[in-house]
């Protein structure tokens, strides 16, 4: 490991090897400009060496400078070289391309290897992080590559990649960003961008997703692709666009799911998927596998041919993809005696969560409530009492109802959060009145639904609300309580991690239709193996 201690000695570094074949862009020229320090020919020589021989010393002194959270951020995520390994694989049994995109390059993982897989094919990088396109430059220059290649220092959804004749291959790892990050221009981009092909894409894509979409945009008939992203989008309402289009114009050709435990990126934690496409060139039906290791890719060669009748049926894919093997016998789905709800969006915690600036509110609007997710895991088995709760102003949609001493010290109230923008979300703005952020009723049993741990299941002796950073299970009939405790029970013993969805950062999220498709014993059962005597209080919808 070469000992490079700040990003300023790590660009003096790209920069000495690059030499005098950079065609800078004005953000590389900049970062130029802040380099002075000339590194030691003895340590140049032993990086030339280490990027002849197939390492990449730079790039992974970036990612060891930047840490994982701040690498999030920007979805600077790099590849592991065995799964770069099989993805060009499988591109190499496809065709054979006269051009390669890699759309978010990074420092040239993709690239490179399709330089030596496809020698006579032109190479083209699109990178928006000017030191990663300098390290990027360095690894091509050393390689002798620099007149094959293209560095665009920019946005790949406003990149200047102008069509070709003969084949394009779009390979790579597309920067993984959630929606919170991405602009409203980029995000009214997608939707209209989407609408040209006959879909409607919802703004709460990530940015993984743009990226499929650009490529379709840059795509003609015959080019073919293969991109690792998150695997999210396999279940989410955002990430239907992403399967339609692949039902579509995008041409679905394989789809194989790694399992968290297999680390595809490296410190990053997370559910990858490699998803294989030959634009307008969609087979009959698409090959799909869950993958339990790296080593098991195996060139990215086998998989279940799953017709696109079925697949487009179905609301969510990792159920094809990783079959259920069925409920035993005498067990049911939890869905089938709880109705699973997340909880209430407020649109602004800062306001609508009580502190100083709710003070003379009447108590009647002040409603206890679980606002994160450390409350639950905190409280054991029970919540007990709303004391620790904090309160969530929960007004009426009609202030009429309130008295007049009420109603004053509540108008007082609005004009402030009025003031702060809160009439102005867009949660406040899809409500009956931006006001009144409607909590659900007490949910009996409330859980978290992220971490990086098992889904808490707690018991709601207190009546507290909660939002959305909770899910709250509503029985669909009476239910005693002896059978409550003994279904809490089973879940805190059996619920497991790899019934919900790892995200980038090692989350696992727990849907509410994936609790509710959750197995449990029948109700005698239940009582039977996982009950105690306690009273028998009935729990009502």
């Amino acid at each position: 490991m070469i000992a490079i201690n700040t990003e300023g000695e790590l660009t003096a570094f790209a920069l000495a090897l690059v030499g005098d074949d950079g065609e800078f862009s004005p953000a590389e020229r900049q970062l130029a400009a802040r380099s002075k320090r000339k590194p030691a020919r003895s340590t140049m020589t032993a990086v030339r060496s280490a990027i002849t021989a197939g390492s990449d010393p730079l790039g992974t002194a970036l990612t060891a400078l930047r840490s994982p959270a701040l690498r999030r951020q920007s979805g600077a995520i790099y590849t592991p070289g065995a799964i770069v390994k099989s993805m060009m694989a499988w591109a190499a049994r496809e065709a054979t391309p006269s051009r390669v995109v890699d759309p978010g390059t990074g420092s040239g993982r993709f690239l490179i290897a399709a330089a030596s897989q496809f020698p006579h094919a032109r190479l083209i990088a699109v990178e928006l992080d000017p030191l990663a396109a300098v390290i990027l430059r360095a690894n091509l220059a050393v390689l002798g590559l620099t007149t094959r290649a293209q560095v665009l220092v920019a946005d790949y959804r406003a990149a200047d990649i102008q069509a070709t004749t003969g084949k394009t291959l779009f390979i790579g790892n597309p920067p993984y960003v959630r929606h919170h990050a991405i602009g409203e221009q980029w995000k009214a981009w997608y939707a209209r961008s989407a609408a040209a092909f006959g879909v409607r894409a919802s703004t709460l894509a990530g940015l993984h997703l743009h990226f499929f979409l650009r490529t379709l945009q840059l795509g003609q008939k015959g080019d073919f692709g293969v991109f690792i992203t998150a695997a999210e989008w396999l279940d989410v309402n955002y990430g239907d666009a992403l399967r339609r289009l692949l039902g579509g114009r995008l041409g679905g050709a394989a789809l194989h799911v790694l399992e968290p435990a297999a680390t595809p990126f490296g410190d990053t934690l997370t559910t990858g998927a490699i998803t294989c496409f030959r634009i307008d060139r969609r087979p009959a039906a698409m090959r799909v596998r869950s993958v339990p290791n790296i080593d098991a890719l195996n060139g990215l060669s086998s998989g279940e041919p799953v017709p696109w009748n079925k697949l487009r049926k179905a609301s969510r894919w990792s159920v094809i993809v990783r079959p259920s093997p069925g409920h035993p016998a005498g067990y049911i789905e939890l869905g089938e005696l709880f109705r699973v709800r997340r909880g209430q969006v407020t649109g602004s915690n800062a306001v609508w969560i009580a502190g100083e600036h709710a003070k003379g509110l009447p108590e009647s609007v002040l409603k206890p409530t679980v606002t994160k997710a450390r409350e639950l895991l905190n409280a054991g088995d029970a919540l007990a009492v709303a004391d620790r709760l904090k309160r969530v102003v929960d007004l009426p949609v009609e202030l009429d109802e309130l008295d007049t001493p009420d109603r004053r010290a509540v108008n007082r109230f609005l004009r402030w959060a009025k003031a702060q923008g809160a009439a102005d979300s867009y949660i406040a703005k899809h409500r009956r009145a931006w006001w009144s952020v409607l909590l659900y009723e007490p949910a009996p049993i409330i859980c978290t639904y992220m971490a990086r741990r098992p889904p808490a299941f707690v018991r709601n002796l207190c009546g507290a609300h909660h939002l959305n950073i909770a899910h709250g299970l509503y029985p669909r009939d009476q239910l005693d309580e002896p059978t409550i405790t003994a279904l809490l029970t089973y879940l805190r013993q059996h619920v497991r991690l790899s019934a919900g969805r790892t995200y980038a950062g090692g989350l696992t999220k727990f849907e509410p239709k994936e609790l509710e498709r959750i197995p449990v014993p029948a109700l005698e059962a239940l009582k039977n193996d996982f009950g105690t005597a306690m009273d028998t209080r009935a729990i009502h919808r």
